[in-house]
């Protein structure tokens, strides 16, 4: 009977424990009425002050503006275009002597620093930036789609002549443009001569397919419309000039000339012009590849020919023979490292391209003395004069691609100076011979 009631108390103590629960459910003291209070305490937080709603309203404005599609003008679409075209010359180049490298890696590479000269180098005209070979086009390029901003005729006529190698059709582009500035101007009232049709077969065969033709036309002042045509259901485009008042007209024949006038771009090369103190190793040249008119495979070949060349000195040839050999030579250089040693001892040296002329070598040895002004001899290798006024190049005359000439005061001016007393001065100007080196 004791273990009847017993039990009877368990039954009724087990009921009144409420809903069971699995064992491996969160036993912790948390229940969801404290989370509804504490939701209702937070859904019932002061509202953003009014500097935080300004400070919330300018960020909203900075997204918005970025994310905001620019509208590009004509202008911005051209150099966009043109920006393109930049980048993938710039990736073809590069390619390009990638895979020269990679050709030439089996020809032995020398070190840099034993070079007479680090390597051929230009001066953008533009910039005056010193630009390397594989640079120098991409960066005039974007030099001259800098000046659209100043002046758009002169950056359009710059385009015209430098971006496009065919000159013909530079200049079939040219006589086109220059005869529809001449129509409008002695009939500025007709409207049929300020339209030019872009469908129009002698506009997209001698206009259009001219890089900085349209260009040109803009910075006259015509404008793209799309226009109906007679017979058709569909509008072309037409570049329209407005009417024009009689000073605009003149200013027009003005941009016209500037357009028949105008010449290509082009990089100077940079002589590079340099001192060295006397030393015995003036006559010794150690050139970088770019001095050569040869490829990877082309300087292998020459190094293979070279044991082969001086058997052939061994033989006897015709004075013919070896002159056709030399001129074959010539055409190997592109460009030229000459030496000049002055009676002091010292060495002026500058690169030059292979086909200047004799006059550019005296223009430049004048202006890296102190008297430049007193006349001078300037003697080859063999001993030969050579003559300012002939117009010889450094090919022709065989200094190429390089050679030690020998500088000599006129001795007849250089008596007289001794006789009125006159002493010696340094003959190099101060700024080459702040940079004097030594050759090694």
């Amino acid at each position: 009977m004791k273990k009847f009631f017993e039990d009877l108390k368990k039954d009724v103590k087990f009921k009144s424990a409420g809903p069971g629960k699995k064992l491996t459910e969160d036993t912790s003291s948390n229940s969801k009425p404290a989370r509804s209070d504490c939701n209702s305490r937070q859904n019932r937080r002061p509202p953003p002050s009014e500097g935080a709603q300004m400070a919330g309203a300018a960020a909203l404005a900075r997204i918005e503006h970025q994310q905001r599609p620019k509208v590009h003008t004509s202008q911005d679409a051209i150099r966009i275009q043109v920006k393109k075209e930049l980048e993938a010359e710039a990736a073809a180049v590069a390619e390009k002597e990638k895979a020269a490298t990679a050709e030439g890696s089996k020809v032995p590479v020398k070190d840099p620093a034993c070079f007479s000269v680090s390597g051929v180098y230009f001066t953008c005209p533009l910039t005056g930036a010193t630009l390397s070979k594989s640079e120098r086009e991409v960066h005039i390029k974007e030099a001259i789609l800098m000046r659209f901003e100043e002046d758009p005729v002169e950056a359009s006529v710059m385009m015209v002549h430098t971006f496009n190698k065919d000159k013909e059709k530079v200049k079939a582009a040219v006589e086109i443009i220059s005869k529809y500035v001449e129509n409008i101007c002695k009939n500025p009232t007709e409207e049929k001569y300020r339209k030019v049709r872009v469908s129009n077969k002698v506009f997209q065969e001698k206009v259009r397919c001219v890089e900085g033709s349209r260009e040109f036309l803009q910075a006259l002042g015509f404008i793209s419309i799309m226009l109906p045509v007679d017979g058709q259901e569909e509008e072309e485009e037409f570049l329209v000039l407005p009417e024009a008042s009689p000073d605009a007209l003149e200013l027009m024949k003005e941009q016209r000339d500037r357009l028949q006038r105008g010449e290509p771009v082009r990089a100077k090369l940079d002589r590079q012009p340099r001192a060295f103190r006397p030393s015995p190793h003036a006559q010794q040249f150690e050139l970088p590849p770019e001095f050569y008119n040869l490829t990877a495979e082309e300087l292998r070949k020459e190094q293979q020919q070279r044991s082969e060349l001086l058997e052939k000195n061994a033989m006897l040839r015709t004075k013919a023979m070896r002159e056709k050999e030399e001129q074959r030579e010539r055409k190997k250089y592109n460009y030229t490292l000459i030496r000049v040693r002055l009676p002091d001892g010292n060495l002026l040296q500058g690169t030059f391209y292979a086909w200047d002329r004799l006059p550019v070598l005296f223009e430049f040895v004048r202006e890296s003395l102190v008297d430049g002004w007193q006349p001078f001899e300037l003697i080859a290798p063999g001993g030969q004069k050579l003559q300012e006024s002939e117009e010889v190049s450094f090919a022709e005359s065989n200094l190429v691609p390089a050679a030690l000439i020998t500088f000599a005061w006129d001795a007849a001016v250089q008596a007289d100076i001794a006789a009125a007393g006159g002493q010696s001065q340094s003959l190099l100007k101060p700024q080459l011979l702040e940079t004097i080196g030594t050759l090694s």
